[in-house]
C-alpha cells in the first residue's frame, strides 16, 4: 500500500523512521494484555496516531487477533488498512470476508463478496464464503456455492470439501460424507488428515465403528497423509463412545508416542479419554507427564484433571489438586472452582459448595452463570423454588462470559412452571416469567399454556392474557382455549 512497506519482511521494525510506529504493531496492541477491551483501546490509539506500519505487520497482527478470536478489532484493523490504501491480495480479501462473517454476520460477508471485482473472486474467496455458510449450517447455500465453484472450474483442494463434510456431520447427515470422499478420490483431490478424521467420525455416527477403523488403516497406507496425535485421539474417542475400552487404550498408547513435541492439548485429551475408560491410574500417570512438560501448569489443565477425578468419584484427589492449583494460580478461575462446587452440590454438601463460592469471591472472582446454575439445579431438586428463582435471576443478570445471554433449559422452565401450576401460585409464575423475559425472545406456547392452567387452578381472571398471546404470536390448544375463555374478562 502507498503508506506501507512493499518489500515483504525485508524491513525491520527496529530501525525505521519516526513516521512509523515505534514498536511492532502486535506488541502495541497486546501491550496491556490480550483482553478485548485493552486491544480495542490500543488499536484506537494506533489509528488516531496516524503512524505507519509495514504490510507484513498487518498480516501478522491479523493472524494473532484471529487466533485469539478477537474478530471485532481484527476487522477494524483490516478496514483501517484498506482506508490507508493498502493493496489487498486475494488472500487478504478472503481473510476480510471471514472476519466480516464472524464480526457482523453472513449477510455482511455476502455483500462484500458480491461487490468484489471478478478478478478477486478466486477459489480462496469462494472457499471463505463456503466456510461461512458451513459454520452457520446453511446447507442449501453451501451446496449451491460448491456447485458454482465446480462450474467455474476453480482449483479445488480438500478444504472446501472438509467444510462441507463437517457441515453434514453437524446437521445430522453423516451418510452424505462417504459419497464426498469418493468424489474427492475420483477428482484426484488429496485427502488430508482432517478429511480422514471427519470421514471416521461420520462412519461412527452411523454406528459403523469397524468402518472407522478401516479408514484409519487406509490412512496409514496413504503416504501423502500425515498421521498425528489428533488422528489417534479421534479414533480413541470413537472407540470409547462405542464402549470398546481395551481397544481405545491401545490407541491412546499410540497417541502418547505421537506426542513427541509435547502438545498440551494431547495431554489433556489423554487424561480425558483415560478418565472416560475409567482408568484412574493412567490419568494420574499422564498428569505427571504433563506437569514435567509444563511446570507452569495452566488453569485449563487443572480444570480438566479435576473434572476427570470428580467424574471418577475420586473426590479426595480432586480436592488435593484443587488446593494445589489454588495455592499456585496467578489468576483465580471460577471455572475450576465450579467443578468442585458442582461435586459438593451433587453430594448434598451445600455448605461446602457455599464456602467454596465465598472463597472464590475473597480471591476477587465473582460467581458466573454456571455457578448459579449449579445452585439452581440443587434447589430445584430440593423443591426450594424461591431460592431456585433467585439463582436463575442472578445467572441471567450475569450472562455468559462471551457477552451472550444465559437462558435456562426448557426442562428447568418446565419444572418451575409445573410447580407454580400445582401450587396455584399465579404471582410466583408471573414473577418468574418477568425474570425469564430478560433472557429469551419468546416465552413459547408451553409456558403460556401452563400459565393459563395456573390462572384457572387458582380461580384468577386476566384482562390481558388474550392480548399477551396475540403479541407473542402464540396459538394454544383447543383445551387451553376453553380455559382461556374462562379466565378472560373484557
Amino acid at each position: 500500500m502507498s503508506m506501507m512497506q512493499r518489500n515483504g519482511r525485508s524491513k525491520s521494525v527496529v530501525k525505521r523512521s519516526k513516521k512509523y510506529l515505534e514498536e511492532a504493531l502486535y506488541a502495541k496492541l497486546f501491550k496491556h494484555g490480550g483482553s478485548l477491551r485493552n486491544v480495542r483501546q490500543n488499536l484506537s490509539s494506533f489509528i488516531k496516531s496516524r503512524k505507519l506500519v509495514y504490510k507484513w505487520e498487518v498480516g501478522d497482527t491479523l493472524k494473532k487477533l484471529r487466533h485469539r478470536s478477537l474478530y471485532q478489532p481484527a476487522l477494524k484493523l483490516s478496514e483501517t488498512m484498506t482506508k490507508r490504501n493498502m493493496n489487498k491480495t486475494v488472500s487478504d480479501h478472503a481473510i476480510h470476508l471471514d472476519l466480516l462473517a464472524k464480526a457482523r454476520g453472513v449477510i455482511a460477508a455476502e455483500n462484500y463478496f458480491v461487490n468484489l471485482p471478478e478478478s478477486a473472486k478466486n477459489h480462496l474467496c469462494y472457499g471463505a464464503l463456503l466456510n461461512c455458510y458451513c459454520k452457520e449450517l446453511m446447507t442449501e447455500k453451501a451446496e449451491g456455492l460448491i456447485e458454482k465453484m465446480k462450474e467455474l472450474t476453480l482449483p479445488l483442494t480438500s478444504m472446501p470439501y472438509n467444510s462441507l463434510m463437517t457441515l453434514y456431520t453437524k446437521v445430522g447427515q453423516p451418510e452424505k460424507v462417504p459419497p464426498i470422499i469418493q468424489e474427492m478420490k475420483a477428482s484426484n483431490i488429496i485427502l488430508d488428515t482432517y478429511s480422514y478424521n471427519v470421514w471416521m467420525r461420520a462412519l461412527a455416527a452411523v454406528n459403523d465403528v469397524s468402518g472407522a477403523e478401516r479408514v484409519h488403516e487406509e490412512m496409514k497406507r496413504d503416504s501423502q497423509a500425515t498421521e498425528d496425535w489428533t488422528t489417534y485421539s479421534n479414533l480413541a474417542s470413537i472407540l470409547v463412545d462405542a464402549g470398546l475400552f481395551n481397544k481405545a487404550e491401545v490407541v491412546l498408547k499410540e497417541l502418547e508416542k505421537r506426542n513427541a513435541f509435547k502438545n498440551l492439548h494431547a495431554y489433556q485429551f489423554l487424561i480425558t479419554l483415560y478418565g472416560r475408560t475409567g482408568n484412574l491410574l493412567e490419568a494420574y500417570r499422564v498428569w505427571r507427564s504433563l506437569r514435567l512438560a509444563f511446570p507452569k501448569t495452566a488453569n485449563i489443565s487443572y480444570l480438566n484433571m479435576i473434572q476427570v477425578l470428580v467424574n471418577l468419584k475420586d473426590l479426595p484427589g480432586a480436592e488435593k489438586f484443587f488446593r494445589e492449583w489454588e495455592c499456585g494460580c496467578r489468576t483465580y478461575d471460577i471455572r475450576v472452582a465450579n467443578v468442585l462446587i458442582g461435586a459438593y452440590a451433587k453430594l448434598d454438601q451445600l455448605e461446602k459448595a457455599k464456602e467454596l463460592k465465598e472463597r472464590a469471591r475473597r480471591r476477587g472472582t465473582r460467581p458466573n452463570a454456571k455457578t448459579w446454575e449449579i445452585f439452581l439445579d440443587y434447589h430445584l431438586q430440593k423443591g426450594e423454588i424461591k431460592l431456585a428463582v433467585d439463582c436463575l435471576d442472578k445467572a441471567i443478570s450475569i450472562g455468559r462470559g462471551n457477552g451472550e445471554k444465559w437462558a435456562p433449559s426448557s426442562k428447568i422452565v418446565g419444572t418451575m412452571m409445573k410447580h407454580f401450576e400445582q401450587e396455584k401460585d399465579v404471582d410466583g409464575a408471573e414473577k418468574f416469567l418477568e425474570i425469564l423475559k430478560k433472557s429469551v425472545d419468546s416465552l413459547g406456547v408451553e409456558v403460556f399454556e401452563s400459565l393459563i392452567r395456573t390462572y384457572a387452578a387458582a380461580g384468577r381472571i386476566s384482562s390481558a392474557m388474550k392480548r399477551r398471546l396475540k403479541m407473542e404470536n402464540v396459538e394454544v390448544s383447543e383445551y387451553t382455549e376453553k380455559l382461556l375463555e374462562a379466565i378472560s374478562v373484557e
